[in-house]
């Protein structure tokens, strides 16, 4: 009784405290480095790694200048230490950032911010790592021009969403990758004595370096400088199409082929897909909307916290309908505001929605704030008991998807309320890129698919349904062979993830030419390429997609949770709950 009771009163809060939010001012996030006396901590966004890890970090740099980034990466070199490179912003998944041990140094490009470069004739803007995305946006707009290509969420750093190979949605143009509209790039390496051990590339679009710098993961050297190209400032009109997703699976291609910015956000419990109808509009066209995401808004603390009391109940009493009926009540709510589209920067008030694209592009309003005692902040903050969850990413060759879909409908169908925990966030994101010259690129127009569902507090906690989720992650990466983002993911999506890209070699062969030392080396990927063996594997480490189960000791068999075979794809290997089994 007391589950119903909070399901029923849960949508009129939310619609409550969502209307509230136009006046409240959000908490800015706290810094990714916290440090007590000499002694500090790296984390991300959400104050954890999706790993079993702890990131201390013996030293750590601020530069301000190129200059200074030049003597930090000298100065560990010279001493024979390591170095790692974090952002403002730390929205990594996996520990990327983490150095590897005490003989490392941190920079941290969080006070290289300023520098940003517009070249009106050339159509060009070269702009120092560190700036957010959001304050280049805005320059950039300012100057009558626009940036093409950015991913959603705007609180990253110009060199960090390079290193991951971020991404908006598009396969026109030169597509919906941001390193596919870089033409040049500064890069601080390490270099011998007669060099004062460290010095700067300025690699351009033709050198064969610069589509390894692309994307590089940190493993190059320290991202300083990037030149992007621009256009001149243009509008974009939205409006988001929900329909039956029968078709989805035949539907995809020419949605992509005819919308520039198409995506396409599928919620396979409610079968429904949400087509996002998104193109240019001459400039002037009439409207001054903008995008402000319902996931990236100022939550209300009490929301957010109500919001995750309400999961965790349903999770403990494993009530699948529950999570159907919070399910199907955000996404008629999303419905009802446009998803966060506002047609005059303040409210919804119908489709299309039509802005420039600085603010139709990508969002982020929780990242600001002006007061000092708020009552909101992002929702997902870990200073607050808020949501906290997995995101996994796959990107598909174009030509496999339609049968991933195929797959996951199967699935579907056996029985479709296992998958409301993953229509409770965003659903299944599509979007969009294309072939890239880059190494670590795609190697054809691909599909990447996003979705975010439920993590426990503690590691060894299993999931409601999370077999579906684990079936689901092994179809996308062992089946289907796709390639797991960078920035994103559960370890279990970068077993093999080398043998994925053809131009791994090449991609080595640079960095073994920049960093002979191995100075800029990821402990945490260097984990990941080992091979993985039964002896490695931990009681319960399937739980937090630190391996694939093939023991019943993988998963939690004392709480009812043991390692079997996927429904669909046989060759799966899950963590299946059974009351059978439950000691």
């Amino acid at each position: 009784m007391a589950t119903a009771i909070t399901l029923l009163l849960f949508p009129l809060c939310f619609l409550l405290f969502s209307s509230l939010l136009q006046t409240t001012k959000s908490l800015p996030p706290r810094s990714p480095i916290q440090c007590s006396g000499s002694s500090c901590v790296l984390s991300n966004a959400y104050g954890r790694w999706n790993d079993r890890i702890e990131c201390q970090v013996p030293s750590v740099v601020y530069p301000t200048t190129e200059e200074e980034i030049i003597t930090a990466v000298a100065e560990a070199v010279k001493n024979k230490k390591k170095v790692k490179v974090v952002s403002a912003f730390s929205h990594n998944i996996p520990p990327l950032s983490c150095p590897p041990s005490v003989d490392s140094v941190l920079i941290s490009i969080s006070r290289y911010n300023a520098g940003i470069e517009i070249d009106p004739v050339n159509l060009t803007v070269t702009v120092d790592s560190g700036v957010g995305l959001r304050d280049l946006l805005d320059q950039v707009e300012s100057a009558g021009l626009s940036l093409v290509a950015a991913p959603y969420w705007e609180g990253v750093s110009i060199g960090g969403l390079l290193s991951t190979g971020s991404h908006g949605s598009s396969w026109w143009g030169r597509g919906g990758s941001v390193h596919d509209h870089v033409v040049g790039l500064s890069l601080v390496v390490p270099a011998g004595e007669t060099e004062q051990y460290a010095k700067v590339l300025r690699l351009w679009r033709g050198d064969t370096r610069f589509n390894a710098a692309l994307v590089s993961v940190g493993l190059l050297g320290v991202i300083s400088k990037v030149t992007l190209t621009l256009e001149p400032r243009f509008k974009r009109s939205i409006t988001n199409d929900f329909r039956d997703d029968a078709t989805l699976e035949e539907d995809f291609i020419s949605h992509a082929q005819n919308h520039e910015f198409a995506d396409i956000t599928w919620y396979p419990s409610q079968r429904k897909a949400v087509y996002r109808i998104d193109d240019r509009v001459p400039l002037n066209s009439s409207g001054d909307g903008i995008n402000d995401f319902l996931g990236f808004q100022s939550t209300l603390i009490v929301a957010s916290t109500g919001v995750r009391s309400t999961e965790k109940t349903l999770e403990k009493s494993r009530s699948t309908k529950g999570k159907c009926t919070l399910a199907s009540t955000e996404i008629a709510y999303k419905r009802l505001i446009g998803n966060g589209l506002k047609n005059n920067g303040i409210a919804f008030l119908g489709y299309p929605v039509v802005g420039y694209q600085g603010q139709m592009q990508t969002s982020g309003s929780c990242l600001y704030s002006s007061v000092l005692n708020p009552l909101s902040m992002c929702p997902w903050d870990p200073r607050i008991k808020g949501l906290f969850f997995y995101e996994s990413t796959a990107i598909f060759p174009a030509s496999e998807f339609k049968n991933f879909i195929i797959d996951v409908k199967k699935l579907r169908d056996m029985n479709s309320e296992k998958l409301c925990g993953i229509d409770t966030y965003n659903g299944i994101l599509m979007r969009f890129i294309k072939r890239s010259d880059a190494y670590l690129g795609q190697t054809e127009d691909s599909v990447v698919v996003d979705f975010n569902y439920f993590r426990a507090d503690n590691a060894s906690t299993p999931r409601l349904n999370q077999d579906v989720m684990e079936e689901i992650e092994q179809m996308a990466f062992i089946k289907y062979n796709a390639r797991p983002h960078f920035g994103k993911n559960r370890r279990v999506a970068f077993f093999g993830f080398q043998y994925k890209y053809p131009k791994w070699g090449k991609f080595m062969q640079v960095k073994m030419q920049l960093d002979p030392d191995r100075v800029f080396d990821s402990f945490w990927l260097n984990q990941v390429l080992k091979s993985e063996s039964k002896s490695e594997k931990e009681d319960g480490c399937a739980l937090e997609g630190q391996c694939i189960c093939s023991e019943n000791r993988h998963c939690s068999p004392n709480r009812g949770y043991m390692c079997e075979p996927g429904l669909v794809y046989k060759e799966a290997r899950v963590c299946r709950y059974s009351d059978n089994s439950a000691q």
